[in-house]
C-alpha cells in the first residue's frame, strides 16, 4: 500500500505562522540592534524580489491584454469606464473616514506628553519632492507620458509604464500577423514571470517574519496604547468600508464580497504582513482571471488601480488628518473639509503601492487646511501597523474592480467564478499525480 501523502500547510497559514513569530520575536528583541542587523535583510531580500518582477508582468501582460482588445476604441471605452469608477470609489471612502474621525472624535483629549514622537524628516524631504513634481491634476496627466521608458521602467512609474504597454499593445494589434511573433513573446515573458512569482513566493514566510519582528523590536509593544483610540477606529473603518461599501458594490456587479475575500486569502494576509500592495500584484492578476476576469480587462484594470483605487489609503489619509486636527483642538468648518476631500482626491493619484506612501501624501496634504504637520511624529509608531490594514482595502477594492469591470463588460465567466475552488482542487490533484 502506497503511503499517504501529507497534506501541505497553505502558503496562508505559513505566512501567518511568521507574521506570530516575528511579532513574538520582535518583542523579546525589543530595541536590540541586532534584529535590524541581521533579520531585516531577509525581508528586504524579499522585497526586492516582488519589485523586480511587477514591472516584467505588467508590461507583457498589458500588451498581451489590449492586443486582445483590438481596437483603441474599445481600449478607450474600457479605460474611461474604469476611472469614473475608481473615482467614485476613491472619494466615498474619503468622505467615510472624515464622517467616521468626525462623529468619534478620537482625537480630543490625548494628553500629547504621553506619546512618543517619531522622525517624519525624511518624509519631509519625499513630500517636498512629489510637491515640486506635482502640482494639480494637469501635472499627473503629464507625467502619465513618459519621456525615456527605460527610465520609468527602472523608477518603477507605473502610470508611463501602463500608457506606453498600452500604446505598444495597440500597435501590435495594428500590424496583423506582423505582430504574433511580438504577442507570442509577450505570452511567454508572462507566463514565465508568473512562474517566477510562484517560486519567490515560498520565501514570503521568511520575509514577513523578517519584516513584523524589525518592525516590533523597533517600535515595541508598548507605543500602541496611547494611540489605540486611533488603530481602532482606522481598523473599524477599513472593515466597515470593505464589509459594506465594497459588499453592496460586489451585490451590484452579482458577485460576493466575502468569496472574493476566500479567493484571495493567501494575497490578503501577505499584503497585510508587508504592507505592500505590489507584493501581491502578479498572483491577484493570476487568481481574477481563473476566477472569471479575461486577461485583457484584468492585466488593465488592476495594474492601474494601484495608481488611481487606493481606497485604504484615502480613507487612512481622511481619518488621520482630522484625528491630528482634533489632537491640536483645531475644528475645521466645513469648507476646510471640502478642501481636504478635493486635496485627497488630487494628491493620491499616482501613489505607489509600497510600505509609508500614505503617510507621504499625508503630509503634503494637511497642510492645505492649516494642520501642523509635526502631528504627524505623534502617530509614526503605530503607522507601519495603520498601513498593513490599509493595504488590505487596497488590495480589495483594486480585486473586486476587475470583476465589477468585467461585469459591467458583459464578459465576467460566471461559470469559473462560481466552480473557482473545484477547479484549484482539480488542478492540484492533477499536478500531484
Amino acid at each position: 500500500m502506497e503511503k499517504k501523502k501529507r497534506k501541505k500547510l497553505g502558503l496562508a497559514w505559513q505566512i501567518l505562522i511568521g507574521l506570530i513569530l516575528g511579532i513574538i520575536v520582535g518583542a523579546i528583541f525589543y530595541g536590540n540592534e541586532n534584529i535590524t542587523k541581521y533579520v531585516y535583510p531577509l525581508g528586504t531580500i524579499f522585497m526586492s524580489m516582488i519589485k523586480m518582477i511587477v514591472v516584467p508582468i505588467i508590461v507583457s501582460t498589458l500588451i498581451v491584454g489590449v492586443a486582445g482588445q483590438g481596437s483603441l476604441e474599445k481600449v478607450g471605452k474600457l479605460g474611461l469606464k474604469t476611472l469614473i469608477y475608481f473615482e467614485i470609489i476613491t472619494t466615498i471612502a474619503i468622505i467615510l473616514g472624515i464622517f467616521l474621525a468626525d462623529i468619534t472624535k478620537f482625537g480630543k483629549g490625548i494628553d500629547m506628553s504621553q506619546l512618543s514622537k517619531g522622525d517624519i524628516s525624511s518624509y519631509v524631504d519625499s513630500s517636498h519632492k512629489m510637491a515640486e513634481e506635482h502640482h494639480g491634476i494637469m501635472d499627473t496627466i503629464v507625467s502619465i507620458v513618459p519621456t525615456n521608458i527605460v527610465s520609468s521602467m527602472a523608477n518603477g512609474d507605473m502610470l508611463p509604464i501602463i500608457f506606453f504597454s498600452v500604446l505598444f499593445g495597440l500597435g501590435v494589434a495594428a500590424i496583423g500577423d506582423k505582430g504574433k511573433p511580438v504577442l507570442a513573446f509577450a505570452q511567454g515573458v508572462a507566463d514565465a514571470m508568473f512562474w517566477v512569482t510562484n517560486t519567490i513566493m515560498k520565501f514570503a514566510p521568511i520575509g514577513v517574519f523578517a519584516l513584523i519582528a524589525n518592525t516590533v523590536a523597533t517600535f515595541g509593544l508598548s507605543s500602541l496604547i496611547p494611540l489605540g483610540k486611533l488603530m481602532i477606529l482606522v481598523y473599524f473603518a477599513m472593515i466597515f468600508f470593505i464589509v459594506v461599501v465594497l459588499g453592496i458594490i460586489a451585490k451590484i456587479a452579482g458577485v460576493s464580497m466575502f468569496r472574493i475575500i476566500k479567493i484571495m486569502k493567501d494575497e490578503l494576509i501577505l499584503a497585510y504582513s508587508t504592507s505592500s500592495s505590489e507584493s501581491v500584484l502578479p498572483r491577484i492578476m493570476i487568481k481574477t482571471e481563473k476566477a472569471g476576469v479575461p486577461k485583457d480587462i484584468g492585466s488593465f484594470v488592476i495594474p492601474t488601480g494601484y495608481s488611481f483605487n487606493l481606497d485604504g489609503s484615502t480613507l487612512y489619509q481622511a481619518i488621520a488628518a482630522l484625528f491630528i486636527a482634533q489632537m491640536y483642538n483645531i475644528d475645521l468648518t466645513l469648507t476646510e473639509q471640502i478642501i481636504l476631500v478635493l486635496t485627497l482626491m488630487v494628491t493620491s493619484k499616482g501613489i505607489a503601492g509600497v510600505p509609508g506612501v500614505s503617510f507621504v501624501v499625508l503630509l503634503s496634504t494637511l497642510g492645505a487646511v492649516g494642520i501642523p504637520l509635526e502631528g504627524l511624529a505623534f502617530i509614526l509608531g503605530v503607522d507601519r501597523l495603520l498601513d498593513m490594514m490599509r493595504t488590505v482595502v487596497n488590495v480589495c477594492g483594486n480585486t473586486l474592480a476587475a470583476f465589477v469591470m468585467a461585469k459591467w463588460e458583459g464578459r465576467l465567466d460566471m461559470d469559473k467564478y462560481n466552480n473557482y475552488f473545484e477547479n484549484e482542487a482539480a488542478e492540484l490533484a492533477a499536478k500531484q499525480k
